[in-house]
């Protein structure tokens, strides 16, 4: 008597290996915060949901050959996505989404930060992959599966089912996941990291569609909302510099905790902590950046538009080609001559396309500079170096002048030689933190030295030189050490929002008015308010930013993912903070929420600056016209 033994199909151990992995890869390599039991049980189910779903397809081969080489190839694919995404993770504490595969040309430019990110355990995320493959290579009678026309009716709809509870239980935890998709950890975190990717190229195609159709029917409404949020009436220092030039420094990956703050005992910053006490300088303590996946191009956007950063990709890609009416172009028609200056190749980051359409007359690339092994480290020429070289052509340009230098060597992974170090690394288990404060130590003598030959040249006096930290240098991946460094127990969603700060310094030689600026700001405030210094009007632009130095301003600060910063409260995970105490506020008697009103203006306004940008409406405004 012959006795048919039981079997486990390949799909069925493909299912579960790759659930298996998928999970440890959510629970222990990204650093996704769980608040409850619930979101526990949904990041669980959902990577062996989304298996089931993919591998169960092969029950439709009838070949035994295609049906395994289908499950080997989508096991291998599966894997280079999810460890693709890691890599990612590792570096920007994010998820790729599809605008970034046509950045792809940046990779190259990469070098040691990639490198730095891939690690030699990380082998091991692909033995599942060969369990797969040698399983239907060598056991492929045993691991086949052959359903009549019902059974493979009934794996399908299993797979809808459990793709349909799993939805279910994240719209319960989650109301409106995906109206309301500004955070892609919650996504991933809901529905798993390829449904998220189903997702975007969903929204991907969508957006794609709202330039075609866009007629400007669109503006009056946006403009209404904006003319709301502006202020009535001109601060007194409404023309303070006018005539000046501006010399604009966007300081690579600077954040605010290393100012007035020392390692190892020195000071971090030295020469950034002295303008903090100039009365020539005005310092915002509380101003924060608002970059996406965008980063350095993403603050360059921010300022020379006062719009808001896309939420996937950056638009310096996607949108290079739109009109805009940015600040350069504004400063052009006011007579400045607008330069910008960065070491690095035009075509980086689309820059070379990108700064023709915000207006710029110049772009000083890495052409301009004579870069060798010995004055370049990591991402290129050195701060102090590239500061040297650009004097020259400073005393050459038509004053007045708006001009604007981007720095490199405060860069991930912070590589820097012996010999450029002032201070010592710090000492905890994160080389990256470690090797920050050296680094961030340097950019601050750059920019002491730069102060000083702009003032050898003559320029310093008819200048006023602003100061910006582009975005986090220390993502979330090392709040470990990070938390360690500033004394306390973890870091808490309101420290890490603490922890976007970056410094704002303006700075007017000869003013006498500089004083430490405590109210909320942040990077989308930057073009009314320089123009406002400038003495230039703006009443009929578009920008969501307020004048910094006006008293009638709308009191938050929006940040791309739809958390936001006010005079009162910090909202972010969900939780609504008191910003002062870091505390979280409950609901009152009422049951109203505090953070709510503000959410609710949030998500309208990074609404409308998508529409501008998506739509390209500035297409559909002649600002000549208006004026």
């Amino acid at each position: 008597m012959n006795i048919k033994r039981a079997k486990i199909p390949l799909y069925i151990i493909a299912t579960l290996l790759f659930g298996v992995k998928t999970y440890i890869i959510y629970r222990f390599m990204f650093s996704i915060e769980l608040d409850n039991s619930m979101q526990e049980l949904i990041l669980f189910i959902n990577p062996f949901v989304s298996a089931f779903l993919v591998f169960a397809l092969s029950v439709w081969f009838k070949k035994q050959s295609r049906q395994m080489k289908f499950l080997r190839y989508t096991a291998l694919i599966g894997t280079i996505i999810l460890y693709f995404n890691l890599v990612f993770y590792r570096s920007f504490t994010d998820f790729i989404t599809i605008p970034q595969l046509f950045q792809a040309s940046n990779m190259g430019d990469l070098g040691s930060s990639i490198l730095t990110l891939i690690k030699v355990y990380d082998i091991l995320l692909f033995a599942d992959v060969a369990i797969i493959w040698y399983l239907s290579k060598k056991k492929q009678d045993a691991m086949t599966v052959s359903y009549p026309r019902s059974g493979k009716f009934f794996a399908l709809a299993m797979s809808f089912v459990l793709i349909a509870g799993n939805f279910f239980l994240a719209e319960m935890e989650r109301p409106q996941l995906f109206t309301r998709a500004f955070d892609r950890e919650y996504l991933v975190k809901n529905i798993g990291l390829f449904n998220y990717h189903i997702y975007d190229i969903a929204v991907h195609s969508k957006v794609k569609t709202q330039r075609v159709f866009a007629d400007g029917t669109e503006l009056p409404e946006i403009k209404e909302y904006i003319d709301g949020i502006q202020s009535k009436e001109k601060s007194e220092l409404f023309g303070a510099a006018e005539g000046k030039n501006v010399i604009f420094i966007s300081a690579e990956s600077l954040q605010s905790f290393p100012i007035n703050n020392e390692v190892n005992g020195e000071e971090i910053t030295p020469f950034l902590n002295s303008l903090t006490k100039d009365d020539d300088t005005f310092y915002f303590e509380n101003f924060y950046h608002q970059t996406m996946q965008g980063k350095t191009s993403d603050s360059e956007f921010l300022t020379a538009n006062s719009l808001y950063p896309l939420s996937r990709g950056a638009v310096f890609f996607t949108h290079g080609q739109n009109e805009y009416h940015a600040l350069p172009e504004m400063l052009n028609e006011e007579g400045y001559y607008t330069a910008s200056f960065h070491a690095n190749n035009k075509s980086f980051w689309n820059r070379d396309q990108m700064y023709e359409s915000l207006g710029f007359d110049h772009f000083y690339g890495e052409e301009a500079y004579e870069v060798t092994k010995e004055n370049s480290i990591g991402w290129g020429l050195k701060d102090k170096p590239f500061f040297e070289q650009s004097i020259k052509y400073l005393q050459t340009i038509e004053q007045p002048f708006y001009t604007k230098f981007i720095t490199l060597t405060n860069h991930f992974p912070f590589e820097l030689s012996e010999e450029d170090r002032s201070i010592e690394p710090y000492d905890s288990n994160s080389n990256t933190l470690n090797n920050y404060f050296p680094t961030v130590r340097y950019m601050d003598e750059s920019i002491e030295q730069f102060f000083n030959q702009l003032k050898e040249s003559g320029i310093y006096e008819d200048s006023i030189i602003v100061i910006m930290g582009d975005h986090y240098g220390i993502s979330e991946n090392h709040n470990k050490a990070m938390s360690s460094y500033l004394g306390k127990e973890e870091i808490t969603p309101y420290d890490h929002i603490q922890l976007q700060r970056v410094p704002f310094f303006v700075h007017i030689p000869g003013s006498g008015k500089g004083k430490v600026m405590s109210e909320v700001a942040g990077q989308i405030d930057i073009k009314p308010t320089l123009l406002h210094l400038l003495g230039v009007d703006t009443t009929d632009d578009i920008y969501f930013g307020n004048d910094l130095f006006s008293d009638d301003r709308k009191g938050y600060v929006a940040l791309r993912n739809g958390d936001y910063i006010s005079d009162k409260y910090i909202s972010t995970s969900g939780i609504c903070y008191n910003r002062e105490t870091g505390e979280p506020v409950v609901e009152n008697a009422e049951n109203e929420k505090p953070c709510a009103p503000i959410e609710e203006k949030v998500a309208q306004e990074l609404g409308y600056s998508d529409d501008l940008i998506y739509g390209d409406l500035f297409r559909f405004v002649d600002f000549n016209k208006i004026k």
